[in-house]
């Protein structure tokens, strides 16, 4: 009897860990930070301090910066941990390449209301468009998508409701059952997750130019996985390696790196560009 009282400890064990991670799942996904550490005042820039409103009715808070002589519209989505506070350095790149530059916080992040979900993230985004196109009457060719890790699904997606410029997206995943399969390998990890962010299914369907930037030491979210979105996706699409972790690579690597970057998104903007 001893053998079979152990075997069911260890399956009625292992079935409370599944358990215990479905039900907990939200908190293993998104790292919210309600309190801001730094504003775009802090860098010397003036900005709108927006609050958007989703079409499911939830306040969420975004930071515009405007150029004086802009030739396209960003919209950054940031990835699953902190708040826009801690994406400054982005901002301020981005600013000084010529670029408005829109920023947000998904609900339950900063000041913006709410918990986050998958479909709450996507409604978020979905009013930064929204915000562009009607009310500072952004062309849609002029907008760039730009998301980096989690906030690469976001924009994703985002993408293929709309039809952006240009979609960049930079450590990003091809969905979270091969990062949650990565990371916990002994678990039914397809039966648990609740969120998908399937991004590889979906991007084959988006049109516009596409550039996809991945860091090539990145532990979190392999570069492998950047790489299974490049080939999903379509053509005109480029790819860009660069050193560094997860935290430490993409497009704010180095400056060589940032430049190529914000050359890819003024020849897709304007195609006769040099």
């Amino acid at each position: 009897m001893r053998p079979l009282r152990l075997l069911i400890i260890a399956l009625a064990t292992y079935g409370g860990v599944c358990v215990l991670l479905a039900f907990l799942q939200t908190k293993l996904i998104y790292f919210p930070t309600r309190e801001y550490s730094q504003t775009p005042e802090d860098r010397g820039l003036e900005f709108d301090d927006l609050t958007l409103t989703t079409r499911d009715g939830v306040n969420v808070a975004a930071w515009y910066v405007k150029h004086a002589a802009a030739t396209a519209s960003v919209i950054f989505f940031h990835g699953n941990g902190g708040n826009m506070s801690g994406r400054l350095d982005a901002l301020a790149l981005l600013h000084r390449a010529g670029f408005n530059v829109l920023m947000l916080d998904y609900r339950g992040y900063g000041r913006s209301e709410g918990r986050p979900t998958e479909e709450g993230t996507y409604e978020d985004a979905d009013a930064a468009w929204r915000y562009l196109a009607d009310t500072e009457g952004e062309r849609p060719e002029r907008i760039v998508l730009f998301g980096r890790s989690l906030g690469g699904a976001v924009a994703i997606e985002l993408a293929l409701r709309h039809e952006p410029g240009v979609l960049v997206v930079d450590s990003t995943f091809t969905n979270l059952y091969d990062i949650g399969r990565m990371h916990y390998p002994l678990l039914p990890v397809g039966w648990l997750l609740t969120y998908r962010y399937d991004s590889i299914e979906k991007v084959g369907r988006i049109h516009c130019p596409k550039l996809f930037v991945h860091a090539q030491d990145d532990s979190l979210i392999p570069m492998s996985n950047g790489r299974r979105l490049y080939e999903a996706a379509t053509d005109p699409k480029e790819f860009l390696e660069t050193p560094g972790e997860h935290n430490t690579g993409g497009f704010e690597y180095a400056p060589e790196y940032a430049a190529r970057v914000i050359t890819f998104i003024n020849r897709a903007i304007s195609p006769d560009a040099p």
